[in-house]
């Protein structure tokens, strides 16, 4: 059957990605989630919001803060494509998300995203604000997809 994508509530995605993802916990909001159904199975997740980086929130770009799949086939590409034409849809001019180095990026290269960036992995721990770091804190690459 094919994937269809359909609207979901933040809280539907939360519990998704709170049953099925490696090693994030959900954000804390979101812009827009949108499910991929398989018939009426969900099988996978993306929450679309402000970009996490500062300097990125410009008020045109939004950021996938999570993406959630049960590994069913092409399902990640599939959300990365519904995730940017609803982005390009409500009028923002470019949509990013990062990945660890240690992942190929395959589904966004599929999806049509390029490669802009690697950034250095660090902790969100500073000394005027201790932390603990419940997430990889390895390099990341930063990927986007702009409005044609």
């Amino acid at each position: 059957m094919r994937l269809h994508a359909a609207p979901l509530t933040f809280d539907i995605a939360a519990a998704f990605v709170r049953e099925h993802h490696r090693h994030h916990t959900p954000p804390q909001g979101h812009k827009f989630s949108i499910g991929a159904m398989d018939g009426d199975q969900l099988v996978g997740v993306v929450i679309v919001g402000r970009p996490v980086a500062r300097r990125r929130d410009d008020g045109l770009t939004l950021e996938v803060t999570r993406l959630c799949t049960d590994g069913h086939r092409n399902a990640c590409s599939f959300l990365y494509g519904a995730a940017a034409r609803a982005a390009f849809a409500l009028g923002y001019q470019r949509i990013g998300t990062y990945v660890l180095k240690s992942e190929p990026g395959t589904s966004l290269k599929a999806a049509g995203w390029k490669l802009i960036a690697e950034t250095p992995g660090r902790s969100w721990s500073v000394p005027s604000r201790p932390r603990t770091d419940k997430h990889p804190i390895e390099p990341r690459l930063l990927f986007e997809r702009g409005a044609a």
